[in-house]
């Protein structure tokens, strides 16, 4: 399984959240490959906030790769615990399903990309800065991967 990161605009290369969203990134490798897991990239689009999300929602869904589960990142999704994440993570796997989680713009998805989507994650009910929940997700990624591979990055 494949997991890729469909993002609107990019990460600025010395900013902390690029920083981070790198580190957490490095670290899922190891676990991956434990699990049998490719990598973890990730595709960044042109923040077109001046043309509208149905411009940027055009851009990610060029990003997006063939067959994947669509998982978007959307204040209306379902919030989820990190363990029945990671047995939704270890599901498609086992289904040998690629994901691509999809994060919008600072306007958020395109009603008709988020329609599009498989599942609709939420990391609560408040909204996050876009570029804060790249930081999350791939945060919960690795944590999804060590709860998988029984590492005690993750103690519940």
């Amino acid at each position: 399984m494949k997991l890729t990161v469909c993002a609107v605009g990019r990460l600025v290369s010395r900013s902390e959240e690029r920083a981070l969203t790198d580190d957490y990134m490095s670290r899922f490798t190891p676990a991956a490959r434990r699990l049998g897991w490719g990598p973890l990239t990730e595709i960044e689009v042109e923040d077109r906030k001046s043309l509208g999300m149905t411009a940027e929602a055009e851009l990610l869904r060029r990003a997006i790769p063939k067959g994947a589960v669509i998982i978007a990142l959307d204040e209306r999704g379902k919030p989820m615990t990190s363990p029945d994440f990671a047995e939704r993570l270890r599901n498609f796997g086992d289904q040998g399903r690629d994901v691509a989680f999809v994060i919008g713009g600072a306007d958020g998805i395109d009603p008709g990309l988020r329609a599009e989507a498989d599942m609709l994650l939420s990391f609560g009910s408040m909204v996050w800065p876009h570029k804060l929940v790249r930081v999350m997700l791939a945060e919960q990624i690795y944590r999804a991967a060590t709860i998988l591979t029984g590492s005690p990055y993750h103690r519940a």
